[in-house]
């Protein structure tokens, strides 16, 4: 007589759970909630910082009269400061921070290498080289500084950070980009640029070499709707095509024969993204000066808080917008009367951030 025995039935097995797709047209994203919740807390904060900048200073205002300005209300006080002096310098750094951000993310993802960044790289220098060779020698060329100027200074950065950019692309062009080749090829380049806008401090006038110290140190003094519009307009085209070449820079992230195996043209499409780049890079300083770190940490920050493979974009954006909005909220705040620029705030937020990256990457070099 045998026993029988009841095998229980098998567990089923686990299901693994798909993220299906959200396509629009031809493209296709997968909506993922980490980086999601990051960039709707981001987007809040953004608001509450930017109504902060809006309400405080000298002049006080509340945040009900602050709505009301906006929307048209207001006395003729709250109007000036709000929609005159408050708004525009707002704005500017809300932009400038988010093309910063933008700009960082793409050079990082391009490069993937975490110290790639328009900051070291020397596009921002070369930039601030250029429009500070229009701001020292506007009183000395006469007639032939005020035809350049005439184009503005947005024009003459956005040069000046595009030729930079493409020599150091050339320089470090050996059969491909290596993204450590680049790096040092950039950091020569930064150096160099660095020294052409001192010694251009040098041979200029007194009163001029002071304008382009304030300027070169990154600040939003004074910034009015004339430095809104060209950042404006530089994000409205940049972003869509930058998201839209979104799935390129996703392939770029393996080796240059998988990515041509993809169908993706390695050289065309380095080369578009890195120029994007550079541009957003070159507006964002021809508005502000050459603001510090913003472009080099908020990726970084952005990809460790999403929880992703590479720079988030669009984080990278808002967390930038925010980084300098919230300087410049603490530059005209925290210290009273004397106002600080807001790139010496981002400074000094970014230079611990920049050792810990060198001695993180050192590690793993060595490891």
């Amino acid at each position: 007589m045998t026993e029988s025995v009841r095998v229980p039935p098998a567990a089923p097995a686990a299901r693994v759970r798909e993220r299906k797709p959200l396509r629009v047209g031809p493209l296709s994203t997968v909506l993922r909630p980490r980086p999601l919740l990051v960039l709707l807390g981001g987007l809040v904060a953004l608001v509450v910082v930017f109504a902060c900048d809006l309400a405080l200073g000298d002049y006080p205002i509340s945040p009900l009269g602050v709505l009301r300005t906006l929307l048209g209300g207001g006395d003729a006080g709250d109007r000036l400061v709000v929609l005159q002096l408050r708004l525009p310098r707002a704005l500017t750094g809300l932009l400038v921070g988010a093309a910063l951000g933008l700009s960082g993310a793409i050079t990082q993802a391009v490069v993937r290498n975490p110290l790639a960044s328009p900051d070291l790289l020397g596009v921002t220098s070369g930039a601030g080289a250029a429009a500070t060779a229009v701001i020292v020698t506007s009183g000395t060329l006469g007639g032939i500084s005020g035809a350049v100027a005439a184009f503005g200074l947005p024009v003459i950065a956005l040069l000046g950070g595009v030729v930079t950019a493409g020599l150091v692309a050339l320089l470090a062009y050996r059969g491909g980009v290596d993204s450590f080749r680049l790096v040092l090829v950039g950091i020569g380049m930064n150096a160099l640029t660095v020294n052409a806008t001192l010694w251009l401090l040098t041979i200029g006038e007194t009163q001029d070499a002071g304008r382009a110290m304030v300027w070169l140190t990154g600040s939003l003094n004074a910034r009015d709707w004339d430095n809104v519009v060209p950042v404006g307009l530089a994000l409205l085209v940049l972003v869509p095509l930058t998201l839209l070449g979104c799935h390129a820079l996703g392939a770029l992230q393996f080796d240059d024969d998988t990515v041509r195996e993809l169908g993706v043209r390695v050289n065309v499409a380095r080369g578009a993204l890195l120029l994007s780049a550079a541009v957003l890079a070159s507006l964002a300083t021809a508005a502000a000066g050459p603001i510090a770190f913003v472009a080099l940490a908020t990726p970084q920050i952005a990809l460790r808080m999403a929880g992703v493979p590479r720079p988030p974009l669009v984080v990278s954006m808002v967390l930038g917008a925010l980084l300098v909005v919230a300087s410049d909220l603490v530059s005209r705040t925290l210290f009273g009367s004397l106002q600080l620029p807001v790139g010496v705030v981002t400074a000094v937020l970014g230079a611990p951030y920049l050792i810990y990256l060198l001695v993180h990457r050192y590690r793993e070099v060595h490891t």
